[in-house]
């Protein structure tokens, strides 16, 4: 019984001591990725992927901030060799992952919209479709998550830029999901939850007036 109870308290030891090296691993990479080290913060993340192998945050991370990093690239290598990665990564989060995370569609909508925004001519046609179906579906499993409605208008006003048409039809919907950030509330701790700051400078400069107008 002596043995057990040591067994026990042993196993608990450690179970608390893990969740707490994931905890502190986690803030510090977040700490590092605010002070605006964002390549010191994927490589915390990788090392909490390898070292916390059941958890689906961390690849999720590496592979956002591959995909966030991509956005501006003129190097078509660079390029690719930075959305590889986060491809691989986004594929981990998503074997990991509970079903219907409406993350990890946006985040493979937002990857795939880095091709085009490098070449419109050359990726346009074939991604824009699976783009367009990337943020429905994840509209439809989390309608209040308001990265998901943000970046599906977004996504939609630089289509109706891009074909030269009137913009002013989607700017109440960028004025709802702007709204949706003051109640939304993430699913648990290190969940997405970011992107107000970004979402508001963005519908400023879309639309030109602010929402609490």
């Amino acid at each position: 019984m002596k043995k057990l109870v040591l067994l026990l308290i042993v196993t608990v030891s450690i179970g608390t001591q893990a969740q707490s090296r994931f905890e502190q691993g986690m803030q510090k990479a977040f700490g590092l990725w605010q002070e605006g080290k964002p390549w010191d913060a994927a490589n915390m993340f990788e090392r909490i992927a390898n070292a916390e192998p059941n958890e689906w945050l961390p690849p999720f991370y590496v592979a956002q901030i591959n995909v966030f990093q991509s956005f501006n690239e003129k190097d078509e290598a660079e390029l690719k060799a930075k959305l590889k990665k986060a491809q691989d990564f986004l594929n981990d989060a998503k074997t990991l992952s509970p079903e219907n995370n409406e993350e990890l569609h946006l985040l493979q909508a937002q990857l795939l919209t880095c091709w085009v925004i490098f070449d419109g001519m050359k990726y346009g046609m074939t991604m824009s479709p699976k783009i367009t179906q990337l943020y429905a579906e994840a509209r439809k499993m989390a309608p209040n998550n308001p990265r998901v409605a943000f970046g599906k208008v977004e996504w939609e006003i630089g289509a109706a830029q891009y074909f030269k048409q009137d913009i002013t039809p989607f700017c109440d919907d960028m004025k709802n999901a702007l709204a949706l950030f003051d109640s939304f509330e993430p699913k648990g701790p290190f969940y997405p939850s970011g992107g107000k700051e970004y979402a508001q400078q963005t519908y400023n400069r879309t639309c030109g007036s602010t929402p609490q107008e």
